[in-house]
């Protein structure tokens, strides 16, 4: 098998080993795949179209990578120390912040979606 292969093999490994880490260790991850699964199930429910499908899996996605990236920022900044600095601080804040805006972003997709759909089912 060439190196090229093997390198490229070798890094999903590494991806789907972050993944495992992510959903192992971060409590919010797992509230977010909770989420992700509810906001699956209802658009097996009702019939939602390509687009409000799209929508929904690019915020899920958003959220997920967002809460990946915010927790390798967490994990680097508590390494390089554990004494409180505010430099730190901002960069975790910010990263937090992300994360907020797009769950934020996913629920009022979420909302959009399939409000009107349980309104009219009741």
């Amino acid at each position: 098998m060439p190196s090229f292969i093997r390198k490229r093999i070798t890094s999903f490994r590494y991806a789907f080993q972050g993944i495992a880490t992510l959903f192992r260790e971060t409590p919010n991850a797992a509230i977010h795949l909770v989420m992700a699964i509810f906001a699956i199930l209802l658009g097996l429910f009702f019939p939602i179209s390509a687009t409000e499908w799209l929508a929904v899996i690019i915020v899920i996605g958003l959220v997920f990578a967002l809460e990946a990236v915010n927790t390798s920022i967490e994990t680097l900044s508590d390494f390089v120390t554990k004494e409180r600095n505010e430099s730190i601080k901002k960069v975790k804040d910010l990263a937090a912040a992300g994360v907020l805006m797009a769950t934020i972003a996913a629920l009022a997709v979420g909302i959009l979606i399939f409000l009107p759909k349980i309104i009219e089912l009741l």
